[in-house]
Parts: C-alpha cells; structure tokens; sequence
C-alpha cells in the first residue's frame, strides 16, 4: 500500500514538473480575466494573433538552433537588418525621402527574398563558424550579432537624409503587415497570421518526417554518437544556421510591414524573446527536445502575458519581473526533467 501511494506520489509529481508552466499560465489568464473579464473575447485573441505572428517565425529558426544544444544570439539584429533592407526598396515611389529615389517599382517579394537571402548569408557564416573552426555559438553569434548591427547601422545611416527613420512604405507592403482575409471585423484572418501558420506547418513536416529532423534532435542529443552514426553534423548545423536566419530574415520583413516602418534598432532583443518562448515551451536547453507545438505555445504564453498585463494596466516594469520570474521557472524545470532522466 505504502509502494502504491509513493508510486501514484511520484506520477503526480512528474506530472507537476512537466506542466508547470501551463499552470502558471492558466492562473495568470484567470487573474486578469476576474480583473477585466472582456479580456476573454475574439477580437483579442485575434490582437494576441497578429502580435505573435513575426514571433513565431523567428522562434521557429532559433528552436531548431536550440535542439542542437546551441544558441544564436545575433537573431535580433538579423531582425532589424531585414527590416531595413525590405522597407528601403519598398517605398512609395514619390515619398520625399526616398532612400533609392532612381528606384523602379518591384515586385512585392523581391525586397522580402533579399532581405531573406542576406540574413541567410549571415548564418550561413555563423554555420561554418561553429560547424568548421568549433568556436562556441555563444562567441561566435555574439560577434555575428555585433557584425550585423554595424553592417545595418552603416546602411541605415547613408546620404542624404543620414539616421533617419525608414518611413513612407508601400500600401501593398504594410497591407501584408496589417491586412486581412475575410469581413472586416474580429472574424478576420490577419495575413501575417496565415503566413505564420504556413511557416509552422513547414517547420513541423521539416523536424518530423524528414532525415533532417531526425539528425538535428541526434546532433543536440549527441553530437559525437550523431557523427558515429553517420550523420554529417557540420553540414547540418550549416543548414541549421541558414535556415534560421532565412526565416528571421522573414520575420524582420513582415514586422517593418507590421509596423510601417523600420530603423536600425529594430529587433532588440527579440533573440531573447525567442529564448525565452522556445525553453517556456519545452525546447531544452540541454539539447535534443523540443516540439514545434512547443514552441508556438511558448510564444503564445509571452503574448498573452505582455497583452493581457498591459490590458489591466500593469506596469512594464512589473511585466518585465513576471516574465522574468516565468523564465527562471521554465529553466529550473527543465534542468529538472533532465536530472530525473539521468
């Protein structure tokens, strides 16, 4: 009876470590739902939406950098280059400060592929960095991230008009950033929301059914038993990089869409956004685990934390402890869950 009782102890215990977070989750919605209870309605759950949408995308490259036990802390800046590069060829053409005044009209998915591309290249970098030489990511992303923000800056800053915010986008532009598909109303589906989706579905297929998927949870579970096994790592984690830069160069684009515009300090921080909403959502920071649901789930929770606190009027200052505090929880339990499989 006593074996029984410390047995379903134990079940109920685990269950505890590997849910909560949920929890935590589930009270914070139900505090502010009992202080403002039209928090709980559509029209918010689709502000919620639009918010995490670039989000996501950008957590989706660094999951899988986060799966091979590394990290990429330049993905911020690589953000706010894409948003400076996609909103600068896609200016209206008679708007004052024109930074190509010579310009002709493109496509709208040129821009977008550019700026894709040229993040791509910066990971790719980061890639033969970690994968060839074996310099650290943390060193190696940290001069990445201090390389990239002085590529932008010095982009950014050109004659005639200097430092000066990216303004006067292309309707067709910010329509893909704030547009929707449907009647006008809360029963709407924002663009960058289908777009997310699709990357999501992407991402899932691409860790799952693919040789790829198999051999990134394979690297991040063990790298040297990977290599044994036959897997290529330093190819891999080529790919790894490239990939996840390519889609925060995505990311980038759709916020400066989102938003309308773009400077050189767009994107700050957003690495440990991405962080942040991975390891909250089950990516471990061990390596080897991780979902894609995970991940969007981890986004979600910061979304509506940063929603919801500000929709009852929290300070930001407050926001920034709680979900400082929600990090450092999500952390100790996953080292937790690593200790009991040891």
């Amino acid at each position: 009876m006593a074996n029984q009782q410390s047995f379903n102890f134990k079940k109920l215990q685990d269950f505890g470590v590997q849910y909560a977070i949920y929890f935590v989750f589930i009270v914070l919605v139900l505090i502010i739902t009992i202080k403002e209870p039209t928090f709980l309605s559509i029209n918010n759950f689709r502000n919620i939406l639009s918010m995490s949408a670039t989000r996501i995308i950008i957590a989706m490259g660094m999951g899988g950098i986060l799966i091979t036990a590394g990290v990429d802390l330049g993905a911020g800046r690589q953000v706010g280059l894409a948003a400076v590069l996609s909103a600068s060829m896609l200016q209206n053409i008679d708007y004052s400060r024109r930074m190509y005044p010579d310009l002709p009209v493109l496509p709208l998915i040129v821009p977008i592929l550019i700026a894709m591309a040229a993040c791509g290249l910066f990971g790719f970098i980061n890639g033969l960095i970690i994968a060839k030489l074996k310099v650290p990511a943390f060193i190696a992303t940290l001069g990445s991230m201090v390389a990239v923000y002085g590529a932008n800056s010095l982009y950014f800053d050109r004659p005639p008009y200097g430092a000066q915010p990216i303004g006067g986008l292309d309707a067709r532009f910010t329509t893909l950033g704030s547009g929707y598909i449907g009647p006008n109303g809360i029963y709407s589906i924002p663009y960058i929301v289908i777009i997310a989706a699709l990357v999501t579905v992407f991402i899932y297929v691409l860790y799952n059914k693919t040789t790829y998927g198999k051999n990134i949870y394979a690297i991040g579970g063990n790298a040297e038993a990977a290599r044994v096994s036959g897997v290529n790592v330093e190819r891999t984690l080529i790919i790894v990089y490239t990939l996840a830069a390519v889609l925060y160069g995505l990311g980038g684009s759709l916020e400066a869409a989102r938003t309308g515009g773009a400077t050189n300090n767009y994107g700050n921080g957003y690495e440990l956004d991405a962080i942040a909403a991975c390891v909250v959502g089950g990516v471990s920071n061990m390596g080897g685990i991780g979902t894609v649901p995970g991940i969007v789930i981890g986004v979600l929770i910061f979304s509506v934390i940063n929603y919801g606190l500000t929709f009852i009027g929290m300070s930001p200052y407050w926001q920034q402890i709680v979900k400082g505090a929600i990090i450092i929880v999500a952390v100790a339990l996953d080292i937790r869950k690593y200790l009991t499989k040891r």
